[in-house]
């Protein structure tokens, strides 16, 4: 009986391992399927349409971003800063019906999102990334962010670049000074022309288009 007992115990334990296993395969499978999805978003703006796509490196900026589109946080807001050979910058809730004139880039929906800096990520032209604060943290804005159009740099400014950065910012162009300042958590992968069309509009000084350039919608696709 003793001997039928430890045969019984044993094959007990194997078949509750086997079965833990199982479920921790099931679950890591799980993660990896959630980690490999592909999200992209469309913003439509009153000079054309981005279609961008967000990084899974960057979660927190990720489902952030997700949110806030999900829940129109977006529409009808502008870009209220745009710097030619830089960037152009929206997401201020206050801009929405702003009047002319008015300077905008204060406003915020109530938090900030600790950053996520990825060696392999950086301010690329199209890269989508969060403004912020200057704040020791580097927290990124809840709310806003920036789009880089940057420039093309010249092979001997890149001299000390590892070899894809260089090869990026050398044809593609970008704004290389703010790497591993600010978070980079996309990047616009159709309508790369349409950053330049609002980057080249007339500004007011404080960097606010003249004429209005909208959000006008921030839809996810996938």
């Amino acid at each position: 009986m003793k001997k039928n007992a430890l045969i019984y115990t044993i094959f007990l334990l194997a078949s509750v391992t086997l079965l833990a296993q199982k479920k921790l395969n099931e679950n890591v499978t799980s993660v990896a399927q959630v980690d490999k999805t592909e999200h992209i978003v469309l913003i439509s703006t009153s000079l054309g349409d981005m279609t961008v796509k967000l990084y899974n490196a960057t979660p927190k900026h990720r489902d952030n971003f997700l949110k806030l589109a999900r829940e129109n946080f977006y529409d009808s807001l502008l870009f209220h800063r745009v710097i030619p050979n830089f960037m152009i910058q929206g997401g201020d809730p206050l801009s929405r019906h702003a009047a002319p004139g008015i300077q905008l880039g204060n406003g915020d929906n109530g938090y900030a999102i600790p950053a996520e800096f990825v060696d392999t990520i950086f301010h690329r032209k199209g890269a989508l990334c969060a403004a912020r604060t200057d704040n020791p943290e580097k927290a990124s804005s809840g709310c806003q962010f920036y789009i880089v159009q940057g420039h093309v740099l010249p092979n001997e400014q890149a001299t000390m670049m590892e070899q894809q950065k260089k090869q990026i910012y050398t044809t593609i162009g970008g704004t290389p000074q703010l790497d591993g300042l600010y978070t980079v958590f996309g990047e616009v992968i159709k309508g790369l022309d349409v950053i330049d069309k609002i980057a080249s509009v007339k500004t007011a000084p404080g960097d606010r288009p003249l004429q209005d350039v909208y959000i006008l919608k921030v839809k996810v696709l996938e």
